[in-house]
This record gives C-alpha cells, sequence and structure tokens, in this order.
C-alpha cells in the first residue's frame, strides 16, 4: 500500500473516531441533563415532605363507652369507609360491649384505639381535622413530628362537612402551622402529596396527582354544601384529617374519603371551604349555614326542562319548595331558574349554596330568576340551617313515558270535603284522586293527594282548566306541571313520548 494511501485511510479512521466520541459525548451529556432533570424532581419531593410533616399531627382517640353502636351506622360515611376500617370499627365496638358485660364499664381506662392525622392552623394550638376522627372521643391525644404529645380537646364540630377543629395548649413549644392554599387554583393534573398515618404509620407520604375537581354527591346524597377534589394519591384509613398538598407544600385539600381500598380514588375538602368553616369554628366553635329551602338541580343537566324553556341557556332550576322554609315566604315558585345571587352567576347546585351559605341570618339576598321566558329579580331572606333538614327532591326521574293524554291522572277540583278526606289544605288547584298504574304520572312519582296548581306557567283550578290546557300544549316536547305534596311544591315535567 503507497503511504499516500496509507495516509488518507488513517485519515478516515481518526474522523470517524472524533465523530463517534463527539455523539458519544452528546448522549452522554443528554443522559446527564435527564438525570439532573429527575434529581431536581425528586428532590422537590424530599423538600415538600420536610417542609410539611412538622405542621401534620397524629391523633390519637379514645371513645366513649359504647360508642360505636348506633352513632357509627348512623354516620352518612360510614358506610364509604372500606370494610377493612368498618371491620377495626366493629371490633372496637364488641370489646367495649364485652368490658360493660364483665362489669368494667365504670373502671376502664381510655383505651386509644383510633388513630387519625391533622394539622396546625394557628400557633394557639387549633388543629383541623375531620369530625369523624375524633367523633365519640372521650380523650384525644396528639403527637408531634418530633414525638411530643399534648392532651387536646374539641373546640367545635361541623357535621355536615365533616370537619372538627381541636386545641392543645402548646406550653411555650413552638408549632409549625400549615400553609392553606388558594384551592379555587389548582389544576387537574398537578402533582399532589398526601401526609398522615394510614393504618397507625405515622407520617407516610404519598404522591399522585389531582385527578378531577367539583366532585359532588359523594356524601350524603348531595345534601353537604360542598364538594371535592379528586386524588389518585394514596389515601387509607389513617389519613383521615390530614393534608393533600401541592409541588410548593401548600394545603389543597383536608383528605376525607376513600372509595375502595387500593383504587386510586380519594376525596380531599377544599382548602378554600376549610378555611371557611374552621375559621367559624375557632371563633365561636360552630359553624353556621344561610341556607334558602330549596331543592335544585342544574339548568344544563335538565335536558326535559331546558328544551321546554327560551330565553336562559345556565342557572339552578328550583325543583321543590318545602313549606315553612326561606324559599316558601318568597316569591319563589318550583321551576325558576336562579341565574345570580348578589349579582353573582351560577350555574350548578355548589355554586348556589356556597353563595348563600356565607350570607347573614334573616338579611335579604336578591337573586336573579328566569321564569317562563322572563327575567325578575326575588327577595329571599335566607336562615339558618336546621339540624333536620325536610326531605326535598333533588332529582326527577327520566323514566320513559306512556302515551296517555293525561298522563294517567285522574282529577277532580278541590273542594272542602275532598280536603278534609285526603287530609290537605283547601287550595286552588286541581286535586290528583287517582294514578294510573305504570302511567307517566306514576313514574314521575304524582300520588293521590297531590295539588296541581299551575301547567306551562298558567293557573289552573279546574279539570276542565287542566284538560284545555293539554290540548294547547305540545305534549310530545312535555308539559311543566307545579303541584303541591304535602304542602311541598315541585314542579314536573311530563311528556308524552308515543310509541
Amino acid at each position: 500500500m503507497k503511504m499516500k494511501t496509507v495516509f488518507a485511510f488513517l485519515s478516515m479512521v481518526i474522523a470517524w473516531m472524533s465523530v463517534a466520541s463527539t455523539s458519544g459525548a452528546a448522549e452522554a451529556g443528554r443522559d446527564s441533563s435527564a438525570l439532573s432533570l429527575a434529581r431536581q424532581l425528586n428532590q422537590a419531593f424530599i423538600d415538600v415532605a420536610e417542609k410539611v410533616s412538622p405542621s401534620v399531627v397524629v391523633i390519637q382517640v379514645a371513645q366513649k363507652p359504647g360508642y360505636g353502636e348506633q352513632e357509627q351506622e348512623e354516620n352518612p360515611l360510614y358506610e364509604m369507609l372500606p370494610p377493612e376500617f368498618r371491620r377495626q370499627l366493629e371490633e372496637q365496638r364488641d370489646k367495649l360491649r364485652k368490658e360493660q358485660r364483665n362489669g368494667r364499664k365504670f373502671h376502664r381506662k381510655p383505651e386509644f384505639s383510633g388513630e387519625g392525622s391533622g394539622i396546625v392552623i394557628r400557633k394557639e394550638g387549633f388543629i383541623l381535622t375531620n369530625r369523624h376522627v375524633v367523633d365519640g372521643a372521650e380523650k384525644i391525644k396528639v403527637r408531634l413530628k418530633d414525638g411530643t404529645e399534648f392532651d387536646a380537646e374539641i373546640r367545635g364540630v361541623d357535621v355536615q362537612s365533616d370537619l372538627a377543629v381541636i386545641k392543645i395548649d402548646p406550653k411555650g413549644a413552638s408549632l409549625t402551622v400549615a400553609k392553606l392554599a388558594d384551592s379555587d387554583k389548582t389544576r387537574v393534573g398537578e402533582f399532589a402529596i398526601a401526609i398522615g398515618a394510614p393504618f397507625l404509620l405515622d407520617y407516610s407520604v404519598t404522591f399522585g396527582h389531582v385527578s378531577a375537581k367539583g366532585r359532588s354527591n359523594i356524601i350524603m346524597d348531595g345534601a353537604a354544601d360542598q364538594d371535592f377534589i379528586q386524588t389518585d394519591a394514596s389515601i387509607n384509613p389513617g389519613n383521615s384529617g390530614g393534608p393533600l398538598v401541592d409541588i410548593d407544600g401548600e394545603v389543597i385539600g383536608i383528605n376525607t374519603l376513600i372509595r375502595g381500598m387500593s383504587t386510586g380514588i380519594g376525596f380531599a375538602i377544599p382548602s378554600n371551604f376549610a378555611r371557611e368553616v374552621t375559621d367559624k369554628l375557632v371563633s365561636d366553635g360552630k359553624f353556621v349555614r344561610a341556607y334558602l329551602g330549596v331543592a335544585i338541580s342544574p339548568l344544563k343537566g335538565d335536558n326535559e326542562y331546558r328544551d321546554l324553556i327560551t330565553g336562559v341557556t345556565d342557572g339552578v332550576v328550583i325543583t321543590a319548595i318545602p313549606p315553612d322554609g326561606p324559599a316558601a315566604k318568597s316569591d319563589l315558585k318550583p321551576g325558576d331558574v336562579i341565574t345570580a345571587v348578589e349579582g353573582r352567576a351560577v350555574s350548578t347546585a355548589q355554586q348556589l349554596k356556597k353563595e348563600i351559605r356565607g350570607k347573614t341570618i334573616g338579611a335579604p339576598v336578591t337573586l336573579d330568576v328566569h321564569r317562563f321566558g322572563k327575567n325578575i329579580k326575588v327577595k329571599v331572606k335566607p336562615e339558618a340551617w336546621p339540624e333536620e333538614m325536610p326531605s326535598m327532591l333533588a332529582r326527577r326521574g327520566v323514566e320513559p313515558e306512556d302515551k296517555a293524554g293525561t298522563f294517567g291522572l285522574t282529577l277532580q277540583s278541590v273542594t272542602k270535603d275532598l280536603a278534609e278526606q285526603y287530609g290537605i289544605e283547601k287550595t286552588e288547584g286541581v286535586l290528583v284522586t287517582e294514578v294510573e298504574r305504570g302511567s307517566v304520572a306514576e313514574r314521575k312519582g304524582l300520588k293521590p293527594g297531590d295539588v296541581i296548581t299551575e301547567v306551562n306557567g298558567k293557573s289552573v283550578s279546574s279539570p276542565k282548566q287542566f284538560a284545555q290546557a293539554m290540548k294547547t300544549a305540545d305534549l310530545k316536547k312535555g308539559v311543566v306541571i307545579l303541584y303541591k305534596a304535602k304542602g311541598t311544591s315541585k314542579i314536573e315535567v311530563l311528556r308524552d313520548d308515543g310509541e
């Protein structure tokens, strides 16, 4: 091989080695950059755990003798607990019963068999947790991250939201106060980190994401006036009352519920609502809600009614008004669509409840209302939420209807004798005396004794007027009837789809 050829070959090898070396360095650089990013994320989670844990407490509860029988089973959260946790509660209950049978009822020492979590919200020693964590407590102990223990007493509880505030005497100890975030700014998909004591494993840290916001109808069939943040961060019995925090270490929610074990479906009370309730629990020992006294549903979710009205596309439909509540004393009617409270637009049941609950009891509130094509304003004086709410139907059935023109109703004018016979007050309207089995009216819940007062916004006081209203109405599109059932004003849509 000639010398010139040899030099050329060596030059090619050196060039190839140079390219390979440069490519390898670039690849190594990329690997290094990716690892660096992973290490930064790893450190971020470590920083959050170290930042938040000192503000988290472990709560140990010794329950009163006999607690856990009727109290647990009547608690609306009881059925939401996983079977493993319910079994633990039942075992504690059976043990207490056995002690009572053996004559140890008055001599037993408090047994700290229940455990949950909480967060310090005031340096004076106020701690936020779930109501079900401390419910029925005879004695409460609180343990900090450094192992220091304090006795605690209940400052206030709010049954409806399942929140509670307990108080310790810090005795000069410096407490780390949790920072509550603005949960309205929380975004679906962002990191969510839970800290608590699941299954007695204190200060466990799990992480996931915010799976959803605005979850409602999780408990009490929608009677609660708050919604929930859903997360896939692992939450188990013992996490209750502990924080769900964001990547900045700020509390976005109070862990409260799980749906089954190892499902990745947990629920936390948003921090904004928790702040609203706990401020009152700290200052007053209770949280008093204002309420309107109406059953409601979002207009967007009510396909039947939405198709029958014009001039409004968003709002909350009043589906029933029980007697003796604030709304019954106002000009509100079933079928009204509330679009705003004091000028603030509302489109969901939770938004309406949120706007009302903080209003001054007895002070008039102006509602923007759409009623059969007209926009009006109605004033209502909210009252304090009663301890026992009257039964209200929040949703209407959507079963397929039959083709009967009268929807299966037999009607008579309301006379004094008929009113006495059916145990109702004599009022203007037509009395339902019979409901055909399998008819539209039966499927919609109408019963003998109900009094129909309006059809499509027009008053009716005789079967003839009702029949005339049926003739002029589009039965396939639907007819809106206003009626009273045992004193409660309700609205229903009856429709004949034919066959």
